[in-house]
């Protein structure tokens, strides 16, 4: 066996391991999620990827991809902090996009599991809604208020005038801002 199978089989036990340690320590907080992602193929290849941009409806070029996951994959340098943004066309079977954002941010293990330091958007543009799921380490500093400012007075006023782009990359550079 190659030394490179050797240690992604490793660094997958041990995160699956952390997970579940993880998981029975908050499991009354726990969501239970109405969806498996695990079935959906493209959530599975992303999620053995680590893409910080997951640009599922085709939203954003890839000029604008590049420029917003080097803003992000920078801060994540610079903090430990991650980021994750998801543009989708559909979050059937639900209907709150807020329990979509949490339930794909949980499965994928977003922001470290210690620290449960992250945060993902999810953009449905068919849909026209936006959430920002927080992991309880960013959400003592980016509150549920904070982030539904930043949606509805920097994405959103964006959107309107079909910004899609300069909407996320504004709301990320704000989140980042009063992340600091």
């Amino acid at each position: 066996m190659k030394i490179g199978t050797k240690i992604l089989i490793l660094f997958l036990t041990l995160n699956l391991l952390s997970c579940k340690s993880s998981a029975q320590e908050t499991e009354t907080k726990k969501p239970i999620s109405v969806f498996d992602f695990s079935t959906i193929e493209k959530f599975r290849e992303t999620k053995l990827k680590g893409q910080i941009i997951n640009d599922y409806d085709s939203i954003f070029s890839p000029l604008e991809m590049k420029e917003l996951s080097d803003i992000i994959y920078d801060y994540n340098i610079e903090t430990t902090r991650q980021i994750v943004v998801v543009t989708i066309d559909s979050i059937s079977p639900y209907s709150d996009i807020q329990k979509f954002a949490t339930d794909l941010s949980n499965y994928w293990g977003v922001g470290n599991a210690e620290k449960n330091n992250g945060l993902t958007i999810v953009m449905c543009n068919p849909c026209r809604k936006i959430g920002i799921a927080t992991g309880t380490g960013t959400e003592l500093i980016l509150t549920n208020e904070i982030c539904k400012k930043v949606i509805d007075q920097t994405i959103i006023p964006e959107f309107k005038n079909g910004n899609f782009y300069v909407g996320i990359k504004n709301g990320v550079v704000e989140l980042i801002e009063k992340w600091k």
